[in-house]
Parts: C-alpha cells; sequence; structure tokens
C-alpha cells in the first residue's frame, strides 16, 4: 500500500511531495526473516519424532511402574515435543510468502502456539504437584528395575537429541529455545534416575514425589518463560532490543538534516522479526527521498529492523 502527501506553502513558494511505501519486502533487498535452512529444519523435525516417540514410552513407564518423577518427566518431554515441532513449523511457514489475508505472513502462528503451550503448563504442572503432595501423605509402592531403566533411556534419548541440535544454527532464537528446553529435560531424566536409585538403596519412596515437584518447578519456569514472551509479541509489545530514545538519538547523530522523530511505533511480528514506523521531521529544501533511505538503511543494519516504514515531513509542515 503506498501514500502520498502533498504539502503546499504558497508563502515560500514551496511544493512538496511526499511519498512512503508500506510494502513489506521491498526495502532496498534486505530481508530480516528467519534465517531458514534446510539443516536446521531437518535437525528439529528429527529432534522432535525422537522426544515425541520417546515421551509416549516414558509415559507407558510411570504408569506401569508407578513413578510420578516418570511422569513428571513425560510431562516436560510433551512440552520439549510441542516446542521443537513448533520450532519446525517456523522453519517451514516461514518460507511461505505472505498472501492478501495474510499480508506478514504466518509468523505469528508459533508464537500463538506457544502461548497456548505456556498455559497447558500451568496445568500440567499443578496436577503434578497435586500427586506429589497425595505421594507424600500416602506413599505408593514403585516398580524401581523399569523406572530405572526408562529414566536412563531417557537420558540417552536426550543427549541424543541434543547433540542433534548442537549441529544446527545456534544463532537462530528457535534453535536456542529448543536447546533450553531439552537441557531442562535431561534434568528431569536425572532426577528419575535419582529416585529410582534412593529408593533402591533405601526403600524411601517419598524421594519419587519430592524430585517430582523438582521437574515440575522446571516446567513452570519453561511455562511462564513461554507465556511472557509470546504475549508480548501478540500485545504488539517493544521489542526487547529496541530503545525509542536510543534509536532516535542514533538516528539524530548520523542524519543531521533530521531535527525530530514523531509517531515513534515498534513492535513485533515474532521473536527474529521487528518492525517499526516512525513520522521524521527533516530540514526544509533537504533531500527527502535521499534521507528516507539513509533512515530506512540505519534501522535495518543496525537495528534489525524488518523493512521499517518511514513517512518524511518538512520543518514547516509539522508546524
Amino acid at each position: 500500500m503506498s501514500r502520498s502527501h502533498n504539502h503546499s506553502n504558497n508563502k515560500d513558494g514551496h511544493n512538496h511531495a511526499h511519498s512512503h511505501s508500506h510494502g513489506g519486502h521491498s526495502q532496498g533487498g534486505h530481508c530480516h526473516t528467519p534465517k531458514v535452512t534446510e539443516n536446521n529444519r531437518k535437525r528439529v523435525g528429527l529432534a522432535a519424532i525422537l522426544t515425541g516417540l520417546f515421551m509416549i514410552a516414558e509415559l507407558c513407564g510411570g504408569l506401569i511402574s508407578g513413578s510420578l518423577a516418570l511422569l513428571a518427566d513425560a510431562g516436560h518431554m510433551l512440552t520439549d515435543f510441542v516446542a521443537l515441532f513448533m520450532a519446525w513449523g517456523a522453519f517451514s511457514l516461514s518460507q511461505r510468502p505472505p498472501t492478501p489475508r495474510y499480508s506478514f505472513g504466518l509468523d505469528r502462528l508459533p508464537v500463538l502456539v506457544a502461548f497456548i503451550n505456556g498455559l497447558l503448563l500451568f496445568i500440567v504442572a499443578g496436577f503434578i504437584v497435586k500427586e506429589s503432595i497425595q505421594r507424600v501423605l500416602a506413599p505408593e509402592t514403585i516398580l524401581t528395575t523399569p523406572m530405572l531403566v526408562i529414566a536412563v533411556l531417557g537420558l540417552v534419548v536426550n543427549l541424543v537429541v541434543f547433540k542433534i541440535l548442537q549441529g544446527a544454527d545456534q544463532h537462530n532464537l528457535n534453535i536456542r529455545g529448543a536447546v533450553l528446553h531439552v537441557l531442562g529435560d535431561l534434568l528431569g531424566s536425572v532426577a528419575a534416575i535419582a529416585a529410582a536409585l534412593i529408593i533402591m538403596a533405601t526403600g524411601w519412596m517419598p524421594i519419587d514425589p519430592i524430585l517430582s515437584v523438582f521437574v515440575s518447578v522446571i516446567i513452570l519456569r519453561s511455562a511462564l518463560h513461554l507465556i511472557k514472551e509470546s504475549s508480548h509479541i501478540l500485545l504488539e509489545g517493544s521489542p526487547r532490543n529496541i530503545d525509542e530514545s536510543a534509536v532516535i538519538a542514533d538516528l539524530k547523530n548520523n542524519i543531521p538534516e533530521l531535527k525530530s522523530v514523531e509517531d515513534f511505533h515498534a513492535w513485533s511480528l515474532n521473536q527474529e522479526r521487528s518492525k517499526l514506523s516512525l513520522k521524521a521531521v527533516i530540514e526544509l529544501n533537504s533531500d527527502s527521498v535521499e534521507i528516507r533511505k539513509k533512515l530506512k538503511s540505519r534501522l535495518v543494519q543496525n537495528f534489525n529492523i524488518d523493512n521499517p516504514i518511514v513517512e518524511i515531513a518538512f520543518e514547516t509542515d509539522a508546524k
């Protein structure tokens, strides 16, 4: 969509035409969408499959052995699976071009799924804590051998998944988030192994629900982070890396013709794509086309803004 602003000042004899483009992908050839590579997509997809399959095995093992720690770890592996699946979906969906119905594409779909996932995690963690309290008050017999075998296999699977993800692009936020999820699940597997060994050595059953609460805290931490980050994006909060005063100061220091900045708005499409729009008030008789190019180029290069929207106005126009 394009707009044109024609401002006439008969007293001074100046006639200025201002136009700016709202196109989504045309600014100087710059495109700051997530770097999609087939390597990233394949590795995340394989990691998601392995995690999902073992989540089912761990759930069955927890039900058979009666171990709440295994069930808690299965719940955490569910969060890992969803996180990995969302990362895979983000890589796949970001390859689709925008449409008239979705002019920015489907970049926010993984963000919406992350928000829903975060809410579900609170329910899962709450259920585990409730069951843990009941188990402490009335301990149940646990089959430690199958519990230990499943927990050790879970640790092995998590180490394999971690190794797979290490071969992907570590600068990508989706990859980094997935790695953090897997590291959290490694702790869950260690907790389940520790519970099995302690019960085998001492017969003290309450250690299982106690360590289950530990895993629940890990789940709640992941859930809180997911909800906080996804809701901030869905509510169009300012990107974490964008400070309005710092951006304006940088533009003024490097573009002398810029007198002031108005209508400054910054928001995110997802964790990696930041958008920004502003109105730049410049000196009279300045080259508006050249200054707009400089402004947009600096916003793209220095602040990683995806195709910034810049409106130009002259000093007399703004008064």
